[in-house]
């Protein structure tokens, strides 16, 4: 079978489910075939490197090549008393490697249970949810540099995480392909519960332990967010956004009710959904795109529509949510 493939159907491989396609798509899965992909890629007007396209809005065919990893498998490479360092291959899906780690007895990824997506995909958005992120269990990663053909190693610092963000997001976007990334976990429980009203919902659950954290986690996010499998969408649309104290002050005044929670530099998150909601788009649905009823941060297709419809949905949501509060909303998904 041909590594390369042409005017390739990006329809399985995007959540949102859009009638896209490819000019070219390859998905690699040894040394050999990474280089061959780079070989192709370098005659590609572009190149999109993508894990199960959860964080993904196609606003039209891709006109250039798209690279997906196929390496999976798990390694211990380290492991003491109370620690371990393993490696994950970047195919493997996100869920189903936090699942195997909890079910080991590695802890330390309990609240990025139920993420969609792959494991390579997870440094490049620096995933998070529940008060922790990717970077925060992250040891280091390798990628195939598609213009010098050889791997490279990226430590946490290198790959400059930032919010919903990193590196690969940024100057090095569509110049790695990530085969692999290594996790530091500890033996030893640590539970995170600081975020919103998880610990009220874990403490009513009876749950001690990290494997029930996990599942109190997974029945929080089902009970909000769509299947992908039945409702095309990207998870969270928007990124929470940060505003000055000063901005804070004066919309409190306006909302005593608004919820926050501090951030660095005497500044203040604020959460995405709120605003949404309070400007009136929860539930709202034009023509075949809406925001999903139980979670106002999830924009859904419900059948048919486009990436462009999606994206002008969203568009409207921002111009509303900025009139009313004067906070610009980011959009958290992929443009492409």
């Amino acid at each position: 079978m041909s590594l390369l493939k042409y005017s390739h159907s990006l329809t399985s491989l995007n959540t949102f489910g859009l009638d896209v396609k490819a000019t070219c798509f390859a998905a690699p899965s040894t040394t050999e075939e990474l280089k061959k992909a780079g070989e192709a890629s370098a005659s590609m007007r572009k190149t999109l490197c993508i894990g199960e396209g959860s964080n993904l809005l196609f606003l039209n065919d891709f006109d250039g090549m798209v690279l997906k990893p196929l390496f999976k498998g798990m390694e211990i490479l380290e492991e003491t008393a109370g620690e371990v360092l393993v490696k994950v291959g970047a195919a493997e899906n996100w869920d189903m490697w936090v699942k195997e780690a909890v079910r080991r007895g590695w802890y330390g990824l309990e609240n990025l249970s139920l993420i969609p997506g792959s494991v390579g995909a997870s440094p490049v958005q620096n995933i998070g949810a529940y008060g922790l992120e990717l970077k925060d269990r992250f040891a280091w990663l390798e990628a195939w540099n598609l213009e010098r053909d050889c791997m490279e190693r990226f430590s946490r610092e290198q790959c400059n995480f930032g919010y919903r963000n990193s590196i690969f997001k940024g100057e090095k976007k569509g110049r790695y392909l990530i085969t692999h990334v290594a996790f530091q976990l500890s033996k030893k429980p640590d539970l995170v519960l600081g975020y919103g009203h998880l610990e009220k919902a874990f403490k009513e659950s009876g749950g001690t332990t990290p494997a029930q954290l996990r599942e109190v986690i997974i029945d929080i996010r089902q009970s909000k967010l769509p299947d992908p499998e039945e409702t095309g969408n990207a998870g969270s649309f928007f990124k929470n956004p940060v505003i000055e104290n000063s901005l804070f002050e004066k919309l409190q005044e306006r909302h005593p009710e608004i919820p926050h929670y501090p951030d660095k530099n005497s500044r203040v998150k604020i959460p995405a959904a709120w605003l949404i909601q309070q400007s009136g788009w929860k539930g709202r649905r034009e023509g075949q795109v809406g925001t999903w009823p139980h979670q106002a941060l999830v924009i859904v297709n419900y059948g048919g529509a486009t990436g462009r419809q999606i994206y002008d949905f969203s568009a409207r949501i921002i111009v509303s949510v900025q009139e009313q509060f004067s906070i610009s909303l980011e959009r958290e998904v992929n443009i492409v």
